[in-house]
């Protein structure tokens, strides 16, 4: 069996890539064919998602662990087979692969190969032009009409206050055990 998925980008109409993938290979090996493909670097963090039909993320499969806890299912690309959380044709992805901006792919698994089998991954359609891998912020912006808000919100805490953080809330953090002030020349 073979999975042939589809990605496409918003930010370029006519980039499209088309990638078979063996669907017992791991999303590991579905991000290194992507960033093969694209032409990026290998030194970002990413995430795939498994999305519902109105792209709404449902699950995150992340490049490392995030989350150690088992109160919630972690999925890592090393550990995880596609077939584990894709097994439906136009099963809906994204591959998130600049945080900062939450830029990313869309993809669609297009068609299930049955009959066939294949080992790793190749991309089988290359057409367009990848967006860069990494924007700086001005040009964001400016492209789409927004700030990157960095204020408290940012933090995904709305009750969040810079104010916190003026030395009078840390007061105490300074001192030794004996009420001295910190050196810095004894490190």
């Amino acid at each position: 069996m073979i999975y042939r998925f589809t990605l496409i980008s918003d930010e370029s109409d006519d980039f499209v890539r088309e990638i078979q993938i063996d669907p017992e290979s791991t999303f590991y090996d579905f991000h290194e064919i992507i960033l093969q493909s694209v032409g990026y670097t290998d030194d970002q963090m990413t995430s795939f998602f498994i999305c519902d039909e109105d792209w709404e993320k449902e699950k995150e499969v992340t490049l490392e662990e995030m989350d150690d806890s088992s109160e919630t299912d972690n999925w890592v690309m090393k550990n995880t087979r596609i077939d584990e959380l894709v097994e439906d044709e136009k099963q809906k992805l994204l591959y998130v692969f600049d945080y900062m901006t939450e830029r990313c792919f869309f993809i669609e698994l297009t068609e299930i190969i049955t009959g066939k089998n294949m080992k790793g991954a190749k991309c089988t359609k290359k057409k367009g032009d990848a967006p860069k891998q990494m924007v700086d912020f001005a040009e964001f912006e400016a492209k789409n009409n927004a700030t990157l808000d960095l204020d408290e919100n940012f933090y995904g805490d709305e009750d969040f206050d810079m104010d916190d953080f003026d030395k009078d809330g840390f007061e105490g953090f300074d001192d030794d055990s004996n009420g001295n002030l910190y050196d810095e020349d004894r490190y």
